[in-house]
């Protein structure tokens, strides 16, 4: 069982985290721009989701077992970075036909369902993610208060239930946003653009991450 004063600051600890810049935030953000507050709250849902399941894997050794194999670092983030591409022509499409874009046109809002299966496999694909909880989970555990994949697994569920209402709030503050640009004649590009432009971004970036270096 997690102590009190080490759940404290692991709580500071993740506020701190949550409150940096990030893959998430950008994701959650560009989101609720495009699609509105349903749209942030969807990306929320799935990025907290993605977070049990990184924990899961973390618990039972699985994201050791994938460290340990060398190529899974570029493994993943070039499966990533081909994704986040999709995803930027994705957007694109929403708002014209042929792959080009008409000024004027209406944004087409992605379903519920399918904005969370993006956050979820946008998140699952992060080797940084799947690095980040093999170790920074680890070093709230105690040994001596009991199980350690279950302490992990607590402070997971502690982590992703402070990432949903977080993201949440982000989401919502970002849809209200999107929806005052989508009253806005002519708006609908430039939403579709910011969205693309954010996917394309963070392909970018998960394309230059330094693999980490052997211990």
């Amino acid at each position: 069982m997690i102590g009190l004063a080490t759940l404290s600051l692991f709580l500071l600890a993740v506020l701190a985290l949550f409150l940096s810049p990030g893959p998430n935030m950008a994701f959650v953000l560009s989101h609720g721009v495009a699609h509105g507050p349903r749209g942030g709250f969807a990306a929320a849902l799935g990025i907290s989701a993605a977070d049990l399941v990184h924990t899961l894997f973390a618990a039972t050794g699985v994201t050791a077992l994938v460290a340990a194999w060398p190529p899974s670092f570029d493994v993943l983030r070039y499966a990533g970075a081909l994704y986040l591409v999709w995803l930027a022509v994705q957007a694109l499409r929403h708002f014209g036909s042929g792959g080009g874009l008409r000024i004027g046109a209406q944004a087409q809002p992605a379903g519920f369902g399918r904005i969370v299966r993006m956050a979820l496999l946008n998140n699952l694909v992060n080797p940084k993610a799947l690095l980040f909880f093999m170790v920074f989970l680890p070093q709230f555990v105690d040994p001596a208060r009991g199980s350690v994949p279950l302490q992990l697994v607590q402070l997971g569920v502690v982590l992703s239930m402070a990432a949903l209402a977080f993201n949440t709030l982000l989401g919502a503050c970002s849809g209200q946003v999107g929806r005052w640009l989508h009253s806005r004649p002519g708006a609908a590009p430039f939403q579709s653009g910011l969205l693309a432009a954010v996917m394309l971004g963070l392909a970018v970036r998960l394309l230059f991450l330094d693999r980490p270096s052997p211990r």
